[in-house]
């Protein structure tokens, strides 16, 4: 685990750090910007905003979709959606994502102790993030999603 880094809810003292946050616009298609995640996370209470820290820099964001209902990716009711996964470029190519997806089941099982498995969907195309997923212990068991922008694989990580 890399020394400071963890993952929390969003708070409104996060703005800040949101305004100034990186992402290149070819990555665009595969995620949603951080304050698109607060702003959905406002139209729905299912959606909870995290935000990723190592020290004091934030250097992530994504969204847990909590609604067992809502998860049109799975017929499993205590599957948790992970969504919009992301790292500031300034923050990328340095281990930090899969060490934060490392950290991410033990956080999960002490928040949401009713949840089995995440779930979460990536772009056919985005071989870097599904490489990434692969290696944190994510699997593609074959199903497939037609998204807004094309073919989106489900992975599917076990909570033991």
């Amino acid at each position: 685990m890399v020394t400071g880094l963890h993952i929390r809810p969003f708070m409104k003292k996060d703005y800040a750090a949101l305004n100034n946050y990186c992402l290149p616009i070819e990555q665009a298609i595969y995620t949603s910007l951080p304050m698109k995640v607060i702003e959905d996370f406002r139209k729905d209470q299912y959606n909870l905003p995290m935000v990723i820290y190592v020290g004091d820099d934030l250097i992530g964001c994504f969204a847990l979709y909590t609604d067992k209902a809502g998860n049109q990716y799975t017929s499993n009711e205590h599957a948790i959606l992970l969504k919009s996964f992301s790292l500031d470029s300034r923050h990328q190519k340095k281990g930090l994502a899969f060490k934060a997806l490392k950290v991410l089941p033990d956080m999960i099982k002490r928040d949401h102790p009713d949840k089995d498995e995440i779930i979460l969907t990536v772009h056919h195309t985005n071989i870097p993030a599904i490489n990434l997923y692969k290696k944190a212990g994510f699997v593609d068991n074959g199903y497939r999603f037609n998204g807004e922008d094309g073919e989106e694989l489900v992975f599917h990580y076990a909570l033991d």
